[in-house]
């Protein structure tokens, strides 16, 4: 068993918003579906929104709730049909709502650090290495907002990037997510280490129960990829290698699942620790 991904499992068909008809962007803009999308995308303010469309038969409190946030904004709300949205938003899930917006803001690796040097209490770090299904990448945003993590990193190739697609998957979670681009993640796993962090990384194999280990202070946790797990060179770079024990001869969970409970299972522990 040893080497064999904790996350790994069956990929998820694509049910209309995954990498397979996701509107890739053009420039800086991109089109954005789906009521929480755009909602939370207008809460949040990071996006630049060029107009809004709604299906032309549409009238409800969902409809109603972001055309008034879009008038607080001054944001042009135009109604479109059905057809034409289908066309817009690439056949994905639309429900009936899409935008027109510019492209999410991702950050770089030296913004990471200068949001890390100041920090006197202790920070948290998820980093999704080669997580390709943009249905897992938006699942472990949402979830790793949840939980308290503090930064999002991703390889900038082999990856799910932030796109319209996955902001849907998130349920608009995206939207308000500290996401940061990393050319190369074992360099920076080696820096980080410079702030004293803990780099612990999920493999079904592990020895080491993820419930046995100490995930409190600076950590940094990362999820390898759907069918490849941990590459070798990230799998060195970690201090730690953990496994979630389970009760079954299944010896393996999906990736957003996975880590989904060593989010919460280091929330539990770092909360535990502030209260002692």
């Amino acid at each position: 068993m040893a080497g064999k991904p904790a996350c790994q499992g069956r990929r998820r068909k694509s049910r209309g918003h995954g990498r397979k008809n996701e509107i890739r962007n053009s420039g800086d803009k991109e089109i954005l579906y789906g009521y929480h999308s755009v909602l939370e995308a207008l809460k949040a303010g990071r996006r630049k929104f060029e107009s809004i469309m709604i299906y032309e038969n549409r009238s409800d409190k969902r409809v109603q709730a972001v055309a008034d946030l879009a008038g607080e904004k001054q944001v042009t709300v135009q109604p479109l049909s059905g057809e034409a949205l289908d066309r817009l938003a690439g056949f994905g899930r639309h429900q009936g709502i899409a935008a027109r917006v510019s492209s999410f803001p991702v950050q770089s690796v030296p913004a990471l650090f200068k949001q890390i040097e100041p920090r006197r209490d202790s920070f948290f770090i998820l980093i999704l290495e080669s997580i390709e299904d943009p249905q897992n990448t938006g699942a472990l945003i949402r979830t790793a907002l949840c939980a308290g993590v503090d930064y999002i990193v991703m390889p900038k190739d082999r990856c799910a990037l932030p796109s319209a697609g996955v902001s849907r998957s998130s349920a608009g979670a995206m939207e308000h997510a500290p996401i940061f681009l990393a050319t190369n993640l074992s360099v920076l796993i080696r820096d980080l280490k410079k702030y004293g962090v803990w780099v612990s990384g999920l493999d079904a194999g592990a020895d080491k129960g993820l419930f046995e280990a100490d995930l409190t202070g600076n950590l940094v946790l990362v999820v390898g990829g759907e069918h490849t797990g941990l590459r070798p060179g990230i799998r060195k770079a970690c201090d730690f290698i953990l496994s979630i024990p389970m009760d079954t001869h299944i010896t393996s969970l999906n990736a957003s699942v996975a880590g989904g409970i060593a989010m919460f299972e280091a929330r539990r522990q770092r909360l535990a620790f502030l209260k002692s």
